[in-house]
């Protein structure tokens, strides 16, 4: 008989978790979290998971608590015998800093990957990295998995007549690519210039979007000001109207602002980040949750993931 597993979340994300255990069939386990006076915090499993397979769930973005105390619960996770570590991650955090792009700068996104192998996890599940290389900085199995599940079905449903698939810059071209194959549908790029990080210097529209029914594709959503930039020169160039969706609704600064006074007509995330601000009805929220619950039991059976990549 296989022994069941364990899902337990970090503070951060039990937004999520509470619906992946939901779809897993589950509860989550029981865990605190001892607070000391100068913000310092413990986590402690309630019950033993020696031996058993342990699901840790908990997306590293901002502030960094988010990441320490998963790191702390792989820790704990480790020290009271636990057989496998899976530390499932939705949003993983410092992947922008995948590569050494400027002197004297740190690879953070290879630093949160060893401090993860170092603090016991054994595997590791994570969705729409920001670089598929940054999979290779792990020594451990990574299942990453794609949003596409859920985009492409929420694209079909549009049934949009002249679709056109856009990047808003060159980096996410190849996703753009991926997604216009899906559909048969153009692909059109949006090249922009940077002087500083978050600050769009210029951008310019590579392809025809006039009479086209234009979806901007990225993995994240910062500051909003590439997308909404991207939405406003399609626009500009004749399209009958552009949307988007994004993976990671990071959303700082003016986003939820930039966002709602934007051409785009509707935004739509996935819930791996909890959204700040409720207020903006463009955006629409697409769970996430059924797409890990199933993974995470084809992992716990040792059972193929392929059927879940669709583009």
């Amino acid at each position: 008989m296989e022994q069941s597993a364990f899902l337990f979340t970090t503070r951060g994300s039990q937004h999520l978790a509470v619906r992946i255990a939901e779809y897993y069939g589950q509860e989550l386990g029981k865990l605190k979290v001892v607070e000391f006076s100068d913000g310092e915090y413990q986590p402690a499993f309630e019950q033993s998971i020696r031996g058993a397979r342990v699901f840790l769930i908990g997306s590293t973005f901002q502030p960094s608590d988010n990441l320490m105390e998963l790191l702390l619960m792989c820790d704990a996770a480790k020290r009271a015998s636990a057989k496998n570590i899976t530390v499932v991650i939705p949003y993983y955090g410092y992947a922008r800093q995948d590569r050494k792009d400027a002197p004297r700068v740190p690879i953070g996104a290879k630093l949160v990957a060893k401090m993860l192998q170092a603090a016991g996890a054994t595997r590791v599940m994570t969705m729409d990295l920001h670089a598929d290389q940054i999979q290779g900085f792990f020594e451990i199995p990574v299942d990453h998995l794609y949003a596409s599940t859920l985009f492409v079905d929420y694209i079909s449903g549009l049934n949009l007549d002249n679709l056109t698939i856009a990047s808003p810059d060159m980096g996410g071209a190849k996703r753009a690519q991926n997604y216009a194959k899906h559909f048969n549908a153009d692909i059109v790029i949006c090249h922009k210039e940077r002087k500083v990080a978050n600050q769009v210097e210029n951008m310019m529209l590579i392809g025809d979007v006039v009479g086209k029914n234009v979806v901007l594709v990225d993995d994240m959503i910062d500051t909003a000001g590439t997308l909404c930039k991207a939405a406003d020169l399609i626009m500009e160039k004749g399209a009958l109207s552009v949307r988007a969706i994004a993976t990671h609704p990071v959303l700082s600064g003016q986003a939820y602002e930039r966002l709602n006074n934007s051409q785009l007509a509707e935004i739509a995330v996935t819930d791996s980040i909890p959204l700040k601000n409720n207020s903006v009805s463009k955006i629409k929220v697409l769970s996430c949750a059924p797409l890990f619950a199933d993974v995470m039991h084809m992992v716990h059976s040792n059972k193929s993931i392929s059927s879940k990549f669709i583009i």
